[in-house]
């Protein structure tokens, strides 16, 4: 009988320290009882009760359009920094924008929502706008965050890109911004699309600066959660959170099988 070794004791302690707290959330989903703790026996009724909360499903079309929008407009500004702090020639303003655009990464999520609920405040005194914080109060502020996180990740990639490839598009004849279209975004792609999806997650599992920047008609799902959390754990919260387990399992097993086709074409020899 082969010996496990000290590495796959290591493995195996560390996938069930990480794992087991959602197998039993997964199992007390279908627990029969109210009490989310007492196994009642077995029933999907909790499935059912939750998809005729009508609360909780506007909770999740606003979470989910509030993270489509802003991972979208993340992106937009994280490229733009990022694209900034890579080629330009080194500055003060560089400088200052790099620190500046990597701020949020590090400031306590308290700190920068308060900030931009004052900032908001202040604009609808003095400007008119916003008149109430809703679901546009939200996309501002988590663009605003996950920004930062697009950023970095960008950069890390434009870093390793060859400039010979650009610099020949150039010589060519090509724009910068057709060069910057046709030959960098593709290049840069996997990263985009690994900040879209980082933001994306960020902005989902956000409720600090959410509780700060939404108004009464924009509560994400974090909030309902949180709120309803606060008066007693109930067997639809377990649920739905079997559901966005569900949901990112599948998400990341596909994004797994898509980059292993990729990395499979990659290798196969040129007829």
């Amino acid at each position: 009988m082969k010996k496990l070794s000290f590495s796959s004791c290591m493995l195996w302690f560390g996938l069930i320290f990480l794992y087991a707290p959602m197998l039993i959330l997964v199992i007390y989903s279908f627990n029969e009882s109210k009490l989310v703790t007492v196994w009642g026996g077995f029933s999907p009724k909790w499935y059912g009760e939750l998809f005729a909360d009508q609360q909780i499903l506007d909770a999740v079309w606003t979470s989910l359009r509030i993270a489509f929008y802003s991972s979208t407009m993340a992106v937009i500004i994280g490229t733009m920094a990022a694209f900034v702090m890579t080629r330009f020639k080194r500055s003060w303003a560089k400088l200052t924008l790099s620190n500046m655009i990597t701020a949020p990464l590090v400031m306590p999520e308290v700190i920068t929502g308060l900030s931009l609920l004052l900032l908001f405040v202040h604009m609808a005194d003095l400007l008119g706008w916003p008149k109430e914080r809703g679901m546009l109060t939200v996309w501002i502020a988590h663009s605003t965050f996950c920004a930062a996180y697009v950023a970095v990740v960008v950069s890390s990639r434009l870093r390793e890109l060859d400039m010979s490839i650009e610099e020949a598009a150039l010589d060519l004849g090509a724009t910068p911004l057709k060069t910057f279209f046709l030959i960098t975004v593709p290049m840069i792609s996997p990263a985009l699309v690994a900040g879209w999806l980082l933001s994306f997650s960020l902005s989902l599992d956000d409720l600090v600066i959410a509780s700060f920047a939404s108004g009464p008609g924009a509560t994400t799902l974090p909030m309902v959660v949180f709120s309803s959390v606060r008066l007693g754990v109930s067997p639809k919260i377990n649920a739905l959170a079997t559901l966005i387990i569900l949901c990112v399992s599948l998400i990341a097993f596909l994004s797994w099988y898509m980059a292993r086709r990729a990395e499979k074409r990659e290798r196969m020899p040129l007829n």
